[in-house]
């Protein structure tokens, strides 16, 4: 009996040093990876919307009424955060809407979308994307991600027969699963500046 009171005793101290060890790591390390994550973030902004002066937060932004739109436009991709680029004049000049995808291969794919004020779409950027090897993973390659630069349609699709139109993404070869999943991402994207940030293709 005194033995397993000793060895309870003996890994309740283990389990609280542990503890407190790893609560001790956390906020060592809580601010620099936020820092690291923040700079992320502004490196993709800047790479979807290279004339951009600055950044700032949409503070307009609602997760709510934004999943609720994208859901009824049919999609299942989150809208988490929304950007305003402004240009040398801090004049608005579009938007960086950043979208994650849960229907990647290898799970979550999360990417930022940059549109310009009269829907042109400038680019796309991963910030999360785990899909398998030579295959998912091109969509993080420029050959992929530059199909969606300079085109101002109401949404894209994929084919995997070449077919034509600025609103047409070559599938990635073996990889229909990750090219959809981006596609609809990007797409969410337009649906959310179309109807949220007052945007159209049409006007």
């Amino acid at each position: 009996m005194k033995k397993i009171v000793k060895n309870t005793a003996i890994l309740t101290a283990i389990t609280l040093v542990a503890g407190c060890l790893l609560g001790l790591v956390y906020e060592i390390t809580k601010e620099p990876i936020a820092v690291a994550k923040e700079n992320a973030k502004q490196e993709a902004y800047r790479a979807v919307l290279t004339d951009a002066k600055e950044f700032e937060e949409y503070d307009k932004f609602d997760a709510d009424a934004a999943a609720k739109l994208v859901a009824d436009a049919g999609y299942t991709d989150d809208i988490t955060e929304v950007a305003v680029a402004k240009d040398e004049a801090g004049e608005s000049m579009g938007f960086v809407v950043s979208v994650t995808s849960h229907d990647g291969y290898g799970g979550d794919i999360a990417l930022s979308v940059g549109i310009l004020n009269d829907g042109t779409v400038k680019g796309i950027e991963m910030l999360e994307i785990a899909e398998t090897a030579g295959l998912g993973m091109k969509a993080d390659e420029p050959e992929f991600k530059e199909q969606f630069v300079d085109k101002k349609v109401e949404k894209f699709s994929y084919t995997k027969t070449g077919e034509e139109g600025d609103d047409k993404i070559d599938a990635l070869s073996g990889a229909t699963i990750t090219t959809n999943a981006v596609t609809n991402a990007v797409d969410a994207a337009l649906v959310y500046f179309q109807n949220e940030l007052g945007g159209s293709v049409n006007e």
